[in-house]
């Protein structure tokens, strides 16, 4: 079988990867190799030419940093208890954390569809990935490894797939930054890696930090927000995710979007249906990058009244606000979008610290005393990234007041 012995990958982030016989045999099945054709980033492209990389080189990233976290951890002793048997199934998780997602980032999701972790599991399941799984020898592998992308996994190591400190947002943020030549995905790798713990917590053992990492840890949280703030919530790149977004809402109203599919898609596989039945024009301004432009833009601070959650949570409700908000201006239905990203848990943090003393404390809500406020100031600054947009084709002049009539008129609809 091809990835019997292992390999080796070359990786522009990370140099040398090593993908041990078992990783090798994942990675060369369909739906590993699918992720070669999803773009990390959506539509980033459209504005950081260089944003072209996808899913499967990050997911080899994390898988190297799993390599490199459990290296760490058994030679600190932490790993007692736990044999081989864990160690590898926590290396698959790194690996496979992605397997379930969608075309073009979480743009999907946002439209109300299933989050990717949820569909991690019928890909596990399905052959022959599942019988690269089961080759491995670890027993019920695809639900142990679907509880783990999920969050829902008791097992100790849990936290480097899914939570606070997971590997995987430490491969993204800096391949991120490399590809889209911006300075904004600094952190200190090796450090966060070195102060990586398994400590006793709750009744429990978990990945935690030894106190000596915050410095570390913060600068996790700080590449985090200028991401947000200057890639991933760029105007632009909202402005296309939001013309997609509506081209796949329309899409799906017509009937001609088979929901089934997605899971299994791929970015240009979906752009090619959705172009072939398109009657918007979104898809072909899209391709040929004629974006809408910002009409309206307005900071947290700026809001003249809450924006009602329907905005980022029901896509049907929005669409009848944008066309409501569209007839007042004369623009026809999908000339205008509005655009308010919600992502209230990206800079959270809530993990174990080992105190110098040895004292096990936790950085959660109540922060850390005498030191920063760290989950506070998380909050904080992922609302000040948030930016309420009004996104128009052909450009037109949208004013506050009649953005926020046409909101509070459909609040008033239910």
């Amino acid at each position: 079988m091809r990835g019997a012995e292992g390999r080796e990958v070359r990786d522009l982030l990370w140099q040398n990867i090593r993908l041990e016989p078992a990783a090798a045999r994942v990675v060369d099945t369909p739906a590993f190799q699918r992720l070669r054709y999803v773009r990390q980033l959506g539509h980033a492209f459209l504005v950081y030419p260089g944003a072209t990389h996808s899913r499967f080189e990050h997911a080899l990233g994390a898988y190297h940093l799993a390599c490199r976290a459990l290296a760490r951890l058994g030679e600190r002793g932490d790993l007692a208890g736990l044999g081989a048997e864990d160690t590898l199934l926590i290396r698959l998780g790194a690996l496979l954390h992605d397997i379930g997602h969608y075309p073009f980032s979480h743009a999907l999701e946002e439209e109300g569809f299933a989050s990717h972790e949820a569909l991690a599991d019928a890909h596990l399941a399905r052959e022959p990935l599942a019988g690269a799984l089961a080759a491995a020898g670890i027993p019920d592998a695809a639900a142990r490894l679907g509880a783990l992308i999920r969050g829902t996994s008791g097992h100790p190591l849990a936290g480097l797939i899914s939570g606070s400190l997971d590997l995987d947002k430490i491969d993204y943020l800096k391949r991120d930054a490399l590809m889209c030549g911006v300075p904004y995905g600094e952190i200190d790798v090796d450090r966060l890696l070195a102060c990586l713990a398994v400590v006793g917590s709750e009744g429990a053992r978990a990945v935690g930090v030894l106190e000596k990492g915050l410095s570390a840890l913060e600068s996790l949280l700080f590449a985090k927000y200028q991401m947000y703030r200057n890639v991933y919530w760029h105007h632009a790149v909202r402005g296309a995710t939001a013309m997609f977004r509506r081209l796949v809402r329309e899409a799906a109203a017509a009937g001609a979007l088979d929901a089934a599919r997605l899971p299994g898609a791929t970015d240009d596989a979906l752009m090619h249906d959705l172009a072939a039945t398109d009657r918007t024009g979104l898809a072909a301004a899209l391709r040929e990058r004629r974006l809408h432009k910002r009409a309206l833009e307005l900071a947290p601070a700026d809001l003249p009244a809450p924006v009602p959650a329907f905005v980022w949570a029901d896509a049907r409700r929005l669409a009848r606000a944008e066309d409501a908000l569209a007839a007042r201006l004369g623009l026809a239905p999908g000339a205008l979008l509005v655009d308010y990203p919600h992502k209230p848990a990206m800079l959270g943090l809530d993990l174990p610290i080992v105190r110098q003393d040895g004292r096990v404390g936790r950085l959660g809500e109540g922060g850390w005393p005498g030191r920063m406020d760290l989950p506070r100031l998380g909050g904080d600054l992922a609302e000040s990234a948030r930016r309420l947009r009004v996104f128009t084709a052909p450009r037109a002049r949208v004013r506050a007041e009649d953005l926020f009539d046409v909101l509070d008129a459909e609040v008033r609809a239910g």
